[in-house]
């Protein structure tokens, strides 16, 4: 599997060095690219009673289709399709009454985590300060990003019990938020914030969960 993916990769980067070495200064360029994120996770906008939750982190990974809006190249759009998984420690105990999702405030320091496989599609404005020849620049790249839930499974560990609940009717499918990249070379900084809760039509007592994921960590582009 490991020289597969070495091989793909030599074979998209051939092409992408032959056109950039054909390229002279002012030509029109585009930045196609392979991008990966390594994030920590945190989760805001929680009820009051929930005191907080143990550390978390996402991957992402995928492709950018680059879209020229100038002769220059510096300035474009870009849309994208791509795979992230979250590991989210989030504070909450789950259970099942009467054929029904609860969630209580975990009192008990047990562990409470939620795995997601999501599909992304990004969409990013972006400016970089390069030309045809110049590899390496400063970049920001502001966007928004949709995601669609492939699966979610709520694992709940203590010293007596263990148990999970996969694909949870009240999770949200769709996930939206705003993201920004600023960085120089194949590395710029990462945020991503969540526009909507993660779970829908839940509460504690009267008090509504309204949790939504931030992303903030690294990402790497791959030309």
């Amino acid at each position: 599997m490991k020289k597969l993916i070495f091989l793909f990769l030599i074979a998209y980067s051939l092409p992408s060095v032959a056109q950039k070495d054909s390229l002279q200064l002012g030509d029109r360029y585009a930045e196609d690219q392979l991008y990966m994120i390594v994030s920590y996770n945190q989760l805001f906008n929680q009820p009051a009673m929930v005191k907080g939750s143990g550390f978390s982190y996402g991957l992402s990974t995928g492709f950018m289709k680059d879209l020229i809006l100038n002769k220059q190249g510096s300035i474009s759009m870009a849309l994208g399709v791509g795979y992230n998984f979250d590991l989210l420690n989030h504070g909450l105990t789950i259970s099942e009454e009467n054929n029904n999702i609860t969630f209580q405030v975990d009192n008990l320091g047990a562990t409470n985590k939620l795995l997601l496989h999501n599909l992304e599609f990004p969409f990013e404005l972006r400016w970089r300060g390069s030309d045809a020849q110049t590899y390496k620049f400063w970049r920001v790249y502001m966007g928004v990003k949709a995601s669609y839930n492939l699966s979610n499974n709520f694992k709940f560990t203590n010293e007596t019990d263990s148990f999970s609940f996969r694909n949870v009717a009240s999770y949200n499918t769709w996930q939206y938020g705003l993201t920004l990249s600023v960085g120089y070379d194949v590395f710029a900084a990462h945020i991503y914030y969540g526009l909507n809760p993660i779970l829908k039509d839940t509460s504690l007592g009267t008090a509504d969960i309204s949790s939504k994921i931030m992303r903030i960590g690294l990402i790497f582009y791959l030309l």
